[in-house]
């Protein structure tokens, strides 16, 4: 398992779907909220939020196609599916290896971009904290979509329409998390509410996402 972690983490990064390509999408939807807004500090600060998570959550979703569409064309998940190791782990790894490459990133750049929206003060901390309970759904539920569309050509139009309305409820109490937190209101909902999210998508998903993998195989 480690090692097909280590392989599918090299090839996220040799395939352009890596660091770069996530941040710099986050950077442009960040840098271009003021001139879409106007640039007055309290708008921005109060839609900042949605906006980070909104960011990310978009960010996450460009690399999705690529998960699984290299095994695919070179024969590699056909020899996946049928080798001893559980396919859901597989699958487990695969997600891993694209939240470390992607989503990771985001929750390290996220405080830097979030100044440039004038997020407030006592908000960095949760939106740190949100991100890194939330972003890891984001790519286990990624994994589902990818499995749905793989050996589709042209499948990424399809792949986003299935697994947006996935990813909304991540979204909602993500953003909820950082604005609660910024104005000093209890936080236990969203984050008790975030945290289950993410604990039942790693537990249930990668089952779902190995089943279509062995459907679209066949």
């Amino acid at each position: 398992m480690l090692a097909l972690l280590s392989r599918d983490l090299k090839l996220a990064i040799r395939a352009g779907g890596g660091f770069g390509l996530g941040l710099a999408f986050f950077l442009i939807v960040v840098t271009l909220v003021p001139f879409g807004v106007g640039p007055e500090g309290g708008i921005l600060a109060r839609i900042a939020p949605g906006i980070l998570w909104l960011g990310s959550l978009l960010a996450c979703l460009l690399s999705l196609d690529r998960i699984f569409a290299l095994d695919f064309e070179d024969g590699s998940l056909d020899l996946l599916a049928t080798a001893p190791v559980p396919l859901e782990g597989v699958v487990t790894m695969k997600a891993l290896a694209h939240w470390i490459t992607t989503g990771l990133p985001l929750v390290v750049a996220a405080p830097v971009f979030g100044v440039l929206l004038h997020l407030e003060g006592a908000a960095y901390q949760w939106l740190v904290i949100s991100l890194l309970l939330g972003t890891p759904a984001l790519s286990v539920l990624g994994t589902f979509g990818a499995a749905l569309t793989v050996g589709l050509k042209r499948g990424g139009l399809l792949l986003s329409l299935l697994v947006l309305p996935l990813y909304v409820p991540t979204l909602i109490f993500g953003a909820e998390l950082i604005r609660r937190g910024a104005e000093g209101m209890a936080t236990q909902v969203p984050l008790l509410m975030l945290g289950g999210i993410t604990t039942a998508v790693i537990a249930v998903v990668p089952f779902a996402s190995a089943a279509a993998i062995r459907v679209n195989l066949r």
